[in-house]
């Protein structure tokens, strides 16, 4: 067998397993690439709520991290939630270091599909200060954009900007997801100056958990597998946009995205 890709998301836990670590994993699988994991936080939730949030200590964060890169070094990474200043910088300060050596998807998760807050005000000032500039691409959603771009984001004219403001910080690109606008779901990539509007059906369906962690997970094993940033992205758009329309309606709240949703050799048709 030939040898698979690394992938190592550094996220929080959902033990409902549609978002968080548990969603990038599967996402790596089913991109076929190895996935490797860094717990940052652990939640206690399920499609209905969320009861509980427990921030891991920042050494403990980086030392998982350390003990992937030494034995099983990623071919790229992300991040998903890491909720304190402390984390945000110490899971900086290791992947300054080894950062450059594989690309870096920073999908800067603030709340949770139910409304709790994942990330304050000073770990949003440290991701924009020590992460952000080291990330080949960042992920924001509305709400996400708005606030690391400090103005509203209503529509495509403020997602520009606000995509502009957030260059600003230091990623090579960004991505703002505009899957909470009323039309179809637009989202909107900003790389080297240029934009690119990307386009797909907007379904009616309250199972949308995990739409963000997959969504920049299937980026993250694109990346590793070889594609170009723009392949990436349209690869992660066809995928989650299958995921979403095949979402299997398990839970009693918003349910998860199907995970096994078919990727159609999006790479493949994209070269």
């Amino acid at each position: 067998m030939r040898m698979r890709p690394v992938c190592l998301t550094i996220a929080g836990s959902d033990c409902s397993g549609g978002a968080g670590l548990q969603a990038d994993l599967k996402t790596f699988h089913q991109f076929g690439a190895y996935g490797t994991s860094a717990v940052t936080l652990v939640t206690v939730q399920n499609t209905v709520r969320v009861s509980r949030v427990e921030i891991l200590p920042p050494e403990l964060v980086t030392q998982q991290i350390l003990a992937v890169i030494e034995d099983l070094p990623p071919a790229a990474a992300k991040t998903g939630a890491l909720g304190s200043a402390a984390v945000v910088r110490a899971v900086a300060g290791i992947l300054r270091e080894t950062a450059p050596r594989f690309p870096l998807v920073v999908d800067p998760v603030m709340i949770s599909k139910h409304g709790t807050p994942l990330l304050d005000e000073p770990a949003r000032a440290a991701l924009c200060d020590h992460l952000l500039p080291l990330a080949a691409l960042v992920t924001p959603n509305i709400e996400e954009a708005a606030a690391l771009a400090r103005m509203p984001v209503r529509n495509i004219s403020e997602m520009r900007e606000a995509a502009r403001r957030i260059g600003a910080f230091g990623p090579r690109a960004v991505l703002v997801k505009g899957g909470h606008l009323e039309g179809d779901a637009l989202d909107l990539l900003y790389a080297d100056g240029h934009f690119l509007e990307l386009t797909s059906p907007r379904f009616d369906t309250p199972h949308t958990h995990g739409t963000g962690c997959t969504s920049s997970a299937a980026i993250t094993a694109s990346l590793a597998l070889g594609a170009s940033l723009e392949q990436a992205v349209r690869a992660a758009k066809e995928f989650i946009t299958e995921a979403i329309r095949t979402a299997p309606g398990l839970g009693h709240g918003h349910g998860p995205v199907n995970h096994w949703a078919s990727r159609y050799n999006q790479l493949s048709r994209h070269d």
